[in-house]
């Protein structure tokens, strides 16, 4: 079990597998020690976690819902580094969109249920630049989606250093 892991059972999180892709398109990029992750939208064992901020949705139902969607950014992460999430480096960007009312003015609030979680999940590395923005709808309801770049070493990087 790696050091991230076991972080995620001492908070109660047990990674799912990682969210198939919805249409045509790769659920993740890697570009020499950089993986860039699709859109991970608001869902959990339950199904899909949709709503809308300033209409339907409080801004603390919100932030449980972007946490759900870093969630979802670990699993992928996981499966881009084969299993071992002793590779990730640090979180470098993530981006976050919030289905939101014209007037609702509490993005970041939203978007730092993910920021928060992935600090307590990867300490000082889960530090990041981020976006948090407004999407009068996003797809299938959902309250927020997030997509995230992280670094990690390579593989070969990885194998000479055990």
């Amino acid at each position: 079990m790696s050091r991230i892991e076991t972080r995620l059972a001492e908070l109660g999180v047990t990674l799912p597998d990682a969210p198939a892709p919805a249409a045509n398109y790769v659920p993740f990029v890697q570009v020499g020690d950089l993986v860039h992750i699709s859109g991970q939208i608001s869902q959990n064992a339950a199904g899909l976690i949709k709503g809308r901020l300033g209409d339907d949705m409080e801004v603390a139902a919100g932030a449980e819902a972007a946490k759900s969607c870093a969630i979802s950014l670990l699993a992928q992460l996981k499966k881009a580094c084969d299993g071992d999430l002793n590779r990730v480096v640090r979180a470098v960007k993530l981006v976050g969109f919030v289905n939101s009312t014209a007037d609702f003015v509490d993005q970041p609030k939203v978007i730092n249920g993910a920021s928060d979680f992935m600090v307590a999940a990867l300490g000082d590395a889960g530090r990041h630049a981020r976006s948090a923005v407004s999407a009068a709808s996003l797809p299938l309801g959902v309250a927020v989606e997030i997509e995230g770049i992280f670094q990690i070493r390579t593989a070969e990087d990885h194998g000479s250093r055990r």
